[in-house]
């Protein structure tokens, strides 16, 4: 398995040579504050002078927008068929816009990547969670992030926050999604060293904060 290949902290410091680019990748339940997080790193990273690409999964392309609308907005999908439409938008989506824009040294922020799949659909649908990281890893050539911040949500204050609208995945019962959380977790815990776990249920700004600590920024 490779990564983006940055070492965090000389990339992100604002030095004159060349810097090495970045993936980071924004990870959590539902109602986590993943959009308000990654814009507030983007404004840290513009103004330190970085080329920011921001991006997300499903939808992160027009084919992943086509792709988003019948995974989240539209009727039943059956559970290995969910898997294999959101491993389908992350290989487009890796070829087309994460890799080119880490080749060319840009920074890219994405509101989630394969995670997601291994967290939603092998733990929250009780798929093999084994498998769906395979197959995610086959359709991305085996990329990764250099750093995930994940967002650490409780079931109950993720459907708070969402309030009264609810795709089809927010939608699912609190078993659901406690199965979700219980699974990133358990990623983050076999592989520190690429993880920054954060209560989400913290500031805005204080979350802010530690990532821009993480990236040292």
């Amino acid at each position: 398995m490779t990564r983006s290949g940055c070492s965090r902290g000389a990339e992100l410091s604002g030095a004159s040579h060349r810097l090495a680019p970045v993936f980071i990748a924004f990870e959590g339940g539902d109602g986590a504050g993943k959009t308000t997080q990654i814009q507030l790193l983007r404004d840290r990273l513009v103004a330190a002078g970085r080329e920011v690409v921001l991006t997300r999964e499903p939808g992160g392309t027009p084919l992943g927008q086509q792709i988003r609308e019948v995974l989240l907005h539209g009727d039943h999908v059956a559970p290995r068929a969910e898997a294999l439409l959101f491993a389908a938008d992350r290989a487009h989506h890796v070829a087309t816009v994460v890799r080119p824009a880490l080749e060319r040294g840009a920074t890219v922020l994405q509101d989630r990547y394969m995670d997601s799949s291994i967290a939603y659909q092998g733990a929250g649908r009780e798929l093999d969670p084994a498998e769906i990281k395979g197959l995610s890893l086959w359709a991305t050539e085996e990329l990764l992030p250099d750093l995930t911040v994940l967002l650490d949500v409780t079931p109950e204050l993720g459907r708070a926050r969402r309030g009264e609208v609810h795709d089809r995945l927010e939608q699912e019962a609190d078993d659901f999604h406690a199965r979700v959380r219980e699974h990133y977790l358990a990623l983050a815990a076999d592989d520190p060293g690429r993880y920054l776990v954060v209560d989400a249920g913290l500031p805005a700004q204080e979350i802010a904060a530690r990532v821009a600590k993480e990236v040292q920024l």
